[in-house]
This record gives C-alpha cells, structure tokens and sequence, in this order.
C-alpha cells in the first residue's frame, strides 16, 4: 500500500487545522500518521491516529495503526485495547493476535500473551517474528513456573524440553509448506 509523498517534517504535517486540530481529512490524518509512525514519531502518530480513530471508530486499519504507534510510544494498555479491538472484529486478523500478545507481555500478562501469540502461530507458523515472541513468552512462563514447580505438559505457557521442540518446530514446517 502507498501513502503518497509526504512534503515538510512530520512537526509540520502534524500541525495545520484551526485551534489545534490537523488539516485535513480522516484520511490525510491516517496517510500523515502512518507516515510519521515509519519516520519513528510514534507519539506524533498517536496524535493523528487517535483523531482518525475517534472519526473513524470502526476502521481496522485505522485501529491496527494506532494500536502499532501506541506500541512504539510504550503505550502498551492503550496498544492492548486497539489490537483486541482489532483482532475481536476479525479473530482471524494474526497480525492483531501478534500485536494483542506482545502488548500483553509488556504488561506482565504472560499467559494471554502465550495465548494470543500462539493463534498467531497458528495462522503463520512460518512467521520467524511470531515464534519467537511466542518462545521468549512460554521461556518466561516457565521461568516463572520454576519458582513453583515445573509446568506439566499440556498446561498454559509450557515450554517443551529442545528435542521435543525441535520436532513440533519441524512438524509445523512440514505443515505450512503448503500455505501462502
């Protein structure tokens, strides 16, 4: 997808509109946010893209955009609610599950975070990003567990010993070989 070309700094592309407001429309503020979140102004894009969100409430896209610059500005409560609004909407979204996990273990909930990432797994088990998110999650729970006792197979967040891993890695490449 292009956004078109962007003229001035993001201060400026921020600014424009009458007592505060951006210029505009609800979808130059989402062009000019998406623009300024890949230009790593991650809290300047929460500005427009929380505007476009308010105008826009049922977009996905608009949602999946704020919730990744409200990431990016560690505005991870705030992340959390946009990518499960998101991933709600559309349970199939693996991009939002990925985003609800990540959001989720920044937050110290590690085992929703297992939970989401590993729908996210599911659906893009070749995703590298996806399993690994998904490994340092299960590696902290059981972690964790160890200070209570080893988690049993079968049970929220346990992380197979390597060799068991290695195979159920190699079982789900066998697996998605076939997909997209």
């Amino acid at each position: 997808m292009s956004y078109g070309s962007h003229d001035g700094d993001g201060a400026e592309a921020a600014s424009g509109g009458s007592a505060g407001a951006p210029g505009g429309g609800v979808y130059d503020w989402f062009r000019r946010g998406v623009r300024l979140l890949e230009e790593r102004h991650p809290a300047a894009a929460v500005q427009l893209l929380a505007r476009a969100a308010e105008a826009e409430p049922g977009s996905r896209s608009i949602r999946e955009a704020l919730a990744r610059a409200q990431f990016d500005a560690g505005q991870y409560a705030a992340a959390l609610e946009n990518f499960r609004t998101v991933a709600v909407a559309d349970p199939s979204d693996d991009y939002a599950q990925f985003g609800w996990g990540v959001a989720a273990a920044r937050l110290g909930d590690f085992e929703s975070s297992a939970e989401h990432l590993a729908l996210a797994v599911a659906m893009q088990p070749g995703n590298k990003h996806y399993r690994a998110a998904l490994r340092q999650t299960r590696a902290t729970l059981a972690a964790r567990a160890g200070a209570f006792g080893p988690l049993q197979p079968g049970a929220p967040g346990y992380l197979a010993p390597p060799d068991e891993a290695d195979e159920a890695e190699g079982a789900e490449g066998a697996e998605g070989a076939d997909g997209p």
